[in-house]
Protein backbone atom coordinates (compact mmCIF):
# COMPACT_ATOMS: atom_id res chain seq x y z
CA UNK A 1 0.00 0.00 0.00
CA UNK A 2 2.96 1.98 1.17
CA UNK A 3 4.11 1.90 -2.28
CA UNK A 4 1.34 2.35 -4.55
CA UNK A 5 0.71 5.56 -2.30
CA UNK A 6 4.06 6.59 -3.34
CA UNK A 7 3.49 5.20 -7.08
CA UNK A 8 0.45 8.06 -6.97
CA UNK A 9 2.56 10.77 -5.18
CA UNK A 10 4.89 10.96 -7.66
CA UNK A 11 2.46 10.85 -10.75
CA UNK A 12 0.20 13.58 -9.43
CA UNK A 13 3.40 15.72 -8.82
CA UNK A 14 4.77 15.26 -12.24
CA UNK A 15 1.17 16.59 -13.01
CA UNK A 16 1.21 18.80 -11.09
CA UNK A 17 4.49 20.24 -12.25
CA UNK A 18 4.13 20.02 -15.82
CA UNK A 19 0.89 21.92 -15.49
CA UNK A 20 2.61 24.59 -13.48
CA UNK A 21 5.87 24.56 -15.34
CA UNK A 22 5.39 24.02 -19.13
CA UNK A 23 8.85 24.55 -20.02
CA UNK A 24 10.44 20.75 -18.81
CA UNK A 25 13.14 19.06 -20.38
CA UNK A 26 11.57 15.78 -20.66
CA UNK A 27 14.01 12.44 -20.43
CA UNK A 28 13.02 9.40 -22.40
CA UNK A 29 14.68 5.72 -21.42
CA UNK A 30 14.42 2.59 -23.94
CA UNK A 31 14.60 -1.04 -23.13
CA UNK A 32 18.00 -1.92 -21.39
CA UNK A 33 20.62 -4.02 -23.34
CA UNK A 34 23.01 -6.24 -21.12
CA UNK A 35 26.13 -6.46 -23.01
CA UNK A 36 29.20 -9.23 -23.20
CA UNK A 37 31.69 -8.30 -20.30
CA UNK A 38 34.53 -10.14 -22.22
CA UNK A 39 36.17 -11.09 -18.74
CA UNK A 40 34.23 -13.37 -17.26
CA UNK A 41 32.08 -16.40 -18.12
CA UNK A 42 28.62 -15.34 -17.64
CA UNK A 43 26.10 -17.81 -19.95
CA UNK A 44 23.35 -16.32 -22.44
CA UNK A 45 22.84 -12.62 -22.37
CA UNK A 46 18.93 -12.79 -21.53
CA UNK A 47 17.83 -10.72 -19.08
CA UNK A 48 14.75 -9.35 -17.80
CA UNK A 49 15.79 -5.72 -16.28
CA UNK A 50 12.13 -4.21 -16.19
CA UNK A 51 12.86 -0.88 -14.67
CA UNK A 52 15.65 2.28 -13.90
CA UNK A 53 16.18 4.24 -10.63
CA UNK A 54 16.87 7.16 -11.86
CA UNK A 55 19.32 9.76 -10.47
CA UNK A 56 20.30 13.40 -11.95
CA UNK A 57 23.49 14.87 -10.17
CA UNK A 58 22.95 12.18 -7.58
CA UNK A 59 19.36 12.84 -6.40
CA UNK A 60 16.56 10.36 -6.51
CA UNK A 61 14.51 11.46 -9.58
CA UNK A 62 12.02 8.16 -8.96
CA UNK A 63 11.39 4.22 -9.91
CA UNK A 64 10.31 3.81 -13.65
CA UNK A 65 9.45 0.70 -15.93
CA UNK A 66 10.76 1.01 -19.16
CA UNK A 67 10.83 2.03 -21.95
CA UNK A 68 9.40 5.60 -20.14
CA UNK A 69 9.68 9.48 -20.95
CA UNK A 70 9.08 11.57 -17.86
CA UNK A 71 9.12 15.55 -17.22
CA UNK A 72 12.23 17.16 -15.17
CA UNK A 73 12.42 20.77 -14.05
CA UNK A 74 16.12 20.87 -14.73
CA UNK A 75 17.93 22.31 -17.69
CA UNK A 76 21.89 22.50 -18.35
CA UNK A 77 24.86 20.08 -18.13
CA UNK A 78 23.72 17.19 -15.75
CA UNK A 79 25.21 13.73 -14.70
CA UNK A 80 22.80 11.05 -15.68
CA UNK A 81 22.81 7.65 -13.68
CA UNK A 82 20.44 4.89 -14.30
CA UNK A 83 20.37 1.47 -12.81
CA UNK A 84 19.54 -1.24 -13.79
CA UNK A 85 16.39 -2.80 -11.70
CA UNK A 86 14.58 -5.95 -11.43
CA UNK A 87 10.80 -7.70 -9.94
CA UNK A 88 12.36 -9.10 -6.72
CA UNK A 89 11.44 -12.73 -6.66
CA UNK A 90 9.27 -12.06 -9.70
CA UNK A 91 7.09 -9.32 -7.67
CA UNK A 92 6.17 -6.20 -9.09
CA UNK A 93 6.14 -4.14 -6.59
CA UNK A 94 9.94 -5.11 -5.21
CA UNK A 95 11.85 -3.50 -7.63
CA UNK A 96 15.43 -3.79 -6.74
CA UNK A 97 18.65 -2.41 -7.90
CA UNK A 98 20.54 -5.67 -9.63
CA UNK A 99 23.65 -5.96 -7.56
CA UNK A 100 25.48 -7.16 -9.93
CA UNK A 101 25.68 -5.03 -13.29
CA UNK A 102 27.06 -1.52 -13.72
CA UNK A 103 24.83 1.69 -13.65
CA UNK A 104 24.35 3.22 -16.75
CA UNK A 105 25.93 6.97 -16.41
CA UNK A 106 26.10 10.41 -18.70
CA UNK A 107 26.79 13.92 -18.94
CA UNK A 108 24.27 15.39 -21.33
CA UNK A 109 22.87 18.64 -21.87
CA UNK A 110 19.05 19.11 -20.57
CA UNK A 111 17.13 21.32 -22.73
CA UNK A 112 13.73 23.11 -22.17
CA UNK A 113 11.39 21.49 -24.39
CA UNK A 114 13.85 19.51 -25.43
CA UNK A 115 13.71 15.34 -25.41
CA UNK A 116 16.84 13.77 -24.55
CA UNK A 117 16.43 10.02 -25.01
CA UNK A 118 18.73 7.36 -23.73
CA UNK A 119 19.21 3.83 -24.84
CA UNK A 120 20.78 2.37 -21.66
CA UNK A 121 23.32 -0.82 -21.85
CA UNK A 122 24.72 -2.42 -18.78
CA UNK A 123 27.02 -5.57 -18.11
CA UNK A 124 27.94 -7.48 -15.33
CA UNK A 125 30.55 -6.27 -13.20
CA UNK A 126 33.97 -8.57 -14.10
CA UNK A 127 34.46 -9.75 -10.17
CA UNK A 128 31.04 -11.79 -10.57
CA UNK A 129 31.18 -15.18 -9.96
CA UNK A 130 28.81 -17.69 -12.17
CA UNK A 131 27.97 -21.38 -11.46
CA UNK A 132 25.99 -21.94 -14.83
CA UNK A 133 23.56 -24.95 -15.84
CA UNK A 134 22.73 -24.25 -19.16
CA UNK A 135 21.79 -28.02 -20.41
CA UNK A 136 24.17 -27.78 -23.11
CA UNK A 137 26.31 -31.20 -22.31
CA UNK A 138 24.34 -33.65 -22.16
CA UNK A 139 26.78 -35.98 -20.05
CA UNK A 140 26.64 -33.15 -17.07
CA UNK A 141 23.37 -31.58 -16.86
CA UNK A 142 24.13 -31.22 -13.20
CA UNK A 143 21.31 -32.55 -11.17
CA UNK A 144 20.92 -35.75 -9.00
CA UNK A 145 17.75 -37.21 -7.84
CA UNK A 146 16.27 -37.76 -4.53
CA UNK A 147 14.77 -41.18 -3.51
CA UNK A 148 11.88 -39.48 -3.61
CA UNK A 149 11.17 -38.06 -7.13
CA UNK A 150 9.17 -40.05 -9.75
CA UNK A 151 10.60 -38.02 -12.91
CA UNK A 152 13.57 -36.52 -13.74
CA UNK A 153 14.85 -33.78 -15.69
CA UNK A 154 16.67 -34.41 -19.08
CA UNK A 155 18.36 -32.39 -21.96
CA UNK A 156 15.31 -31.25 -24.91
CA UNK A 157 15.69 -29.14 -27.93
CA UNK A 158 12.10 -29.08 -28.52
CA UNK A 159 11.60 -26.59 -31.65
CA UNK A 160 7.92 -25.70 -30.95
CA UNK A 161 9.27 -23.60 -28.16
CA UNK A 162 13.46 -23.09 -28.20
CA UNK A 163 14.45 -19.36 -28.46
CA UNK A 164 17.50 -17.88 -29.06
CA UNK A 165 18.30 -17.37 -25.46
CA UNK A 166 18.06 -20.99 -25.01
CA UNK A 167 20.83 -21.73 -27.32
CA UNK A 168 20.22 -25.89 -28.31
CA UNK A 169 19.52 -27.02 -25.38
CA UNK A 170 17.52 -26.41 -22.68
CA UNK A 171 16.11 -29.04 -19.66
CA UNK A 172 12.58 -30.76 -19.38
CA UNK A 173 10.80 -32.31 -16.99
CA UNK A 174 7.42 -34.12 -17.60
CA UNK A 175 4.50 -35.11 -15.52
CA UNK A 176 1.68 -37.34 -15.50
CA UNK A 177 -0.53 -39.43 -13.38
CA UNK A 178 1.99 -42.03 -12.69
CA UNK A 179 5.17 -40.07 -12.84
CA UNK A 180 3.76 -37.27 -10.70
CA UNK A 181 6.24 -35.90 -8.18
CA UNK A 182 9.59 -34.25 -9.38
CA UNK A 183 12.15 -33.54 -6.56
CA UNK A 184 16.03 -33.15 -7.57
CA UNK A 185 19.05 -31.04 -6.23
CA UNK A 186 22.09 -29.51 -7.56
CA UNK A 187 24.64 -31.91 -7.81
CA UNK A 188 27.25 -29.67 -6.79
CA UNK A 189 27.68 -28.89 -3.12
CA UNK A 190 28.48 -24.77 -2.98
CA UNK A 191 31.05 -23.81 0.18
CA UNK A 192 32.11 -20.92 -0.60
CA UNK A 193 28.52 -18.78 -1.03
CA UNK A 194 28.95 -15.18 0.97
CA UNK A 195 26.98 -14.45 4.08
CA UNK A 196 26.93 -11.82 6.40
CA UNK A 197 24.59 -9.82 4.44
CA UNK A 198 26.52 -10.25 1.13
CA UNK A 199 23.97 -10.35 -1.82
CA UNK A 200 23.47 -14.12 -3.55
CA UNK A 201 20.64 -14.70 -6.04
CA UNK A 202 19.70 -17.69 -8.59
CA UNK A 203 18.50 -16.43 -12.38
CA UNK A 204 16.63 -18.87 -14.54
CA UNK A 205 14.29 -18.66 -17.54
CA UNK A 206 11.37 -21.31 -16.85
CA UNK A 207 8.07 -22.43 -19.24
CA UNK A 208 6.09 -24.00 -17.02
CA UNK A 209 2.23 -25.40 -16.44
CA UNK A 210 3.38 -27.09 -13.41
CA UNK A 211 3.98 -25.05 -9.89
CA UNK A 212 7.46 -25.41 -9.06
CA UNK A 213 9.63 -24.77 -5.85
CA UNK A 214 12.57 -23.65 -5.71
CA UNK A 215 15.18 -23.92 -2.35
CA UNK A 216 18.12 -24.15 -0.64
CA UNK A 217 19.19 -26.75 1.43
CA UNK A 218 21.70 -25.87 4.25
CA UNK A 219 23.98 -28.65 5.24
CA UNK A 220 25.36 -28.23 8.42
CA UNK A 221 26.71 -30.95 10.27
CA UNK A 222 24.77 -32.75 11.82
CA UNK A 223 21.62 -32.38 9.99
CA UNK A 224 20.75 -30.70 6.25
CA UNK A 225 18.03 -28.15 6.38
CA UNK A 226 15.91 -27.86 3.46
CA UNK A 227 14.56 -23.97 2.84
CA UNK A 228 11.79 -23.76 0.15
CA UNK A 229 11.76 -20.31 -0.94
CA UNK A 230 10.11 -19.12 -4.12
CA UNK A 231 7.41 -20.74 -6.17
CA UNK A 232 7.30 -20.18 -9.95
CA UNK A 233 3.41 -20.44 -10.62
CA UNK A 234 2.34 -22.91 -13.42
CA UNK A 235 0.72 -21.39 -16.33
CA UNK A 236 -2.32 -22.19 -18.84
CA UNK A 237 -1.16 -24.17 -21.19
CA UNK A 238 -2.43 -22.47 -24.10
CA UNK A 239 -0.45 -19.21 -23.03
CA UNK A 240 2.85 -20.34 -21.27
CA UNK A 241 5.51 -18.52 -22.31
CA UNK A 242 8.98 -18.65 -21.22
CA UNK A 243 9.92 -16.00 -18.23
CA UNK A 244 13.37 -14.85 -16.39
CA UNK A 245 13.17 -14.31 -12.30
CA UNK A 246 16.19 -13.18 -10.02
CA UNK A 247 15.11 -15.30 -6.93
CA UNK A 248 16.70 -13.70 -3.97
CA UNK A 249 18.93 -16.21 -1.45
CA UNK A 250 20.76 -13.63 0.49
CA UNK A 251 18.42 -14.05 3.64
CA UNK A 252 18.56 -18.07 3.73
CA UNK A 253 22.41 -17.91 2.63
CA UNK A 254 23.55 -15.64 5.33
CA UNK A 255 20.95 -16.82 8.02
CA UNK A 256 22.44 -20.58 7.76
CA UNK A 257 25.00 -19.63 10.39
CA UNK A 258 26.01 -23.20 11.08
CA UNK A 259 26.21 -24.45 7.26
CA UNK A 260 28.95 -25.95 5.40
CA UNK A 261 27.40 -26.37 2.02
CA UNK A 262 24.72 -25.40 -0.05
CA UNK A 263 22.81 -27.06 -2.61
CA UNK A 264 19.38 -25.94 -4.40
CA UNK A 265 16.28 -27.70 -4.68
CA UNK A 266 13.71 -27.82 -7.13
CA UNK A 267 10.28 -29.48 -6.07
CA UNK A 268 7.00 -30.15 -8.17
CA UNK A 269 4.07 -31.78 -7.78
CA UNK A 270 1.45 -32.62 -10.86
CA UNK A 271 -1.67 -30.64 -9.82
CA UNK A 272 -5.31 -32.99 -9.13
CA UNK A 273 -6.71 -30.68 -11.74
CA UNK A 274 -4.28 -31.97 -14.76
CA UNK A 275 -3.49 -35.46 -15.78
CA UNK A 276 -0.31 -33.87 -17.70
CA UNK A 277 2.18 -30.79 -17.22
CA UNK A 278 6.19 -29.31 -18.44
CA UNK A 279 8.73 -28.00 -16.25
CA UNK A 280 11.12 -26.39 -18.96
CA UNK A 281 14.40 -24.77 -17.04
CA UNK A 282 17.31 -22.61 -19.11
CA UNK A 283 20.44 -20.46 -18.06
CA UNK A 284 20.52 -21.07 -14.10
CA UNK A 285 22.70 -18.92 -12.75
CA UNK A 286 23.63 -19.02 -9.25
CA UNK A 287 25.31 -15.39 -9.14
CA UNK A 288 27.19 -13.83 -6.29
CA UNK A 289 30.54 -11.62 -5.82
Amino acid sequence: MKKLTLFLFVSLLFAGCVKNNPDPSWLEVNEWTLENNISITEGELVHDFSDAWVYVDDKLIGVFEVPFKIPLLLSGNSKITLYPTVRNNGISATKKIYPFVEPYIIEANLVQNQTLTINPTTKYYSQTTFRIWDFEDGGNIGFESTPQTTTTIFQSNDPTIIQPFNGNFFGRVNLDETSNFWQQISSNFFNDLPQGGAEVYLELNYHNTVPVVTGVLALEPTTVVSNPNVQLNGQNASEVVWKKIYIDLKTIVSGSIDANAFQLSYDAVLPDTLTSGQINLDNIKLVHF
